[in-house]
């Protein structure tokens, strides 16, 4: 069997269930700009969760994630308490990992004082782009916790930020262009 060059190509290697899920998320989510904060917040979450595991796995709990952190609601999350934590610890739909869980409290704390100062997440990123990966994950690990440069990068990729997210000869680049032309693969 080929080997896949791309994810765009891999899907098509995938089977069932698997194959559906990551259709999905590559035709109608991956490397598609997002305005909206929560949704913002929801990728970085999702992004920082997938770290060591396959992101198979962070599709299928996807909406025990939502239901689990409140549908990703920024100020919700950010005043958890120990309760909470505790309850995220517990919740077998998403993953039950201490540093994952602190680091969405966490950061969804740094977002608020983020939204204060620029009057969003999505205008602070903006306000920094464009950078350069290493210049992006230098920026992530100073103001977040749990990211580094794999989360970072694809949490970029996946909201439009940094190219990649597909190949020149993917349907789906086609529409991404559209609805950002400043985002071109080198």
């Amino acid at each position: 069997m080929e080997k896949p060059s791309s994810y765009c190509q891999a899907i098509a290697f995938m089977k069932g269930e698997n194959q559906l899920l990551h259709k999905t998320y590559h035709d109608l989510y991956y490397g598609f700009p997002i305005q909206d904060d929560k949704e913002l917040f929801c990728r970085l979450i999702l992004e920082i969760n997938q770290a060591g595991l396959s992101w198979t796995a962070i599709l299928k709990k996807q909406l025990s994630f939502r239901s689990a952190y409140h549908d990703f609601d920024i100020k919700k999350v950010a005043n958890y308490k120990e309760k909470d934590f505790q309850r995220l610890l517990n919740d077998a739909g998403i993953i039950r990992n201490k540093l994952k869980i602190n680091a969405a409290i966490e950061n969804a704390k740094t977002i608020l004082i983020l939204q204060k100062q620029f009057g969003s997440f999505k205008q602070w990123i903006d306000n920094n782009h464009p950078l350069t990966k290493d210049e992006w994950t230098k920026l992530f690990k100073k103001t977040f916790r749990f990211v580094g440069g794999e989360i970072v990068n694809e949490f970029l990729m996946s909201t439009g930020y940094l190219p990649g997210a597909h190949v020149t000869n993917c349907p789906i680049h086609k529409k991404i262009l559209q609805k950002n032309p400043a985002w071109k693969i080198k």
